[in-house]
């Protein structure tokens, strides 16, 4: 499909104002963080689900609620107060490759970021560059992997700087960072601006991107989030992160 700049933007904005809305929320994995009002637990509840959100959408949805069920509905108080002990013995889980043993290294690894880093915000907010998160994303990945763990858990948690797309990470900071009151995204991390936000780069939106000519390298790894960031933030500089709504919804839902 070929269009002129101008038209292409018209039509990206015309397809994120679609989707951008709570009616998609429900068959979506930001449905478990929506589930909370407290900071805490949206951030810890839509890490985890973030991390799982990958294969058949019912599935990361009912194994998300199932995460949150192991946390007692609680998951901020759960994680912060609980014993090693308590972790362990908390968890009976499994999504694809992701299992009990990963599941209870995160649940300890995000304990110790709220007890001594400060928490996630935190992270990201001293780690971003002026114009990427990308150096913040790497960085979490090394301080969530502190603490002794098996090395096939580090899998589940992607390092741009190793050439990942890091999709997940980038999808989960949308939640958190953006604020435009259309009921979808959270907007609760007021030290990050959306400027610096990637786009969520995945087989769909990667696909899609491609048809539109807005992305031409033929592999989704940091190189692509890198290109396509350039292109986006032509667009819209102060939200470029507003077009997943559009990439997700033409490849996902329109099968574009």
């Amino acid at each position: 499909m070929e269009f002129r700049k101008h038209e292409l933007k018209e039509f990206l904005d015309e397809k994120a104002d679609l989707y951008n809305r709570p009616s998609f929320i429900g068959s979506d994995p930001i449905s478990i963080p929506h589930r909370y009002s407290d900071k805490g637990d949206i951030e810890i509840a839509g890490f985890l689900a973030a991390t799982i959100a990958w294969g058949n959408r019912k599935m990361i949805l009912r194994n998300s609620v199932r995460m949150m069920e192991i946390l007692e509905d609680s998951p901020f108080e759960f994680i912060v107060n609980s014993s090693d002990c308590e972790l362990d013995q908390a968890v009976r889980f499994v999504h694809r490759t992701f299992n009990s043993a990963d599941l209870a290294y995160f649940l300890k690894a995000l304990r110790h970021i709220y007890r001594n880093r400060g928490g996630l915000e935190a992270i990201f907010k001293t780690q971003k560059t002026v114009d990427s998160l990308q150096p913040a994303i790497h960085e979490l990945h090394r301080i969530f992997f502190e603490l002794p763990h098996e090395k096939r858990t580090e899998r589940h948690v992607s390092d741009p700087y190793k050439g990942s797309a890091a999709k997940k990470i980038n999808m989960f900071l949308r939640w958190m960072v953006r604020k435009d009151n259309k009921g979808v995204d959270f907007g609760i991390w007021k030290s990050i601006s959306p400027s610096v936000l990637s786009c969520p780069l995945d087989v769909h939106s990667g696909n899609v991107a491609r048809k539109l000519g807005l992305l031409k390298r033929t592999q989704n790894d940091a190189k692509a989030v890198a290109e396509l960031d350039k292109v986006l933030r032509s667009f819209d500089h102060k939200d470029p992160v507003r077009y997943d709504f559009a990439l997700f919804g033409l490849g996902a839902i329109e099968k574009f």
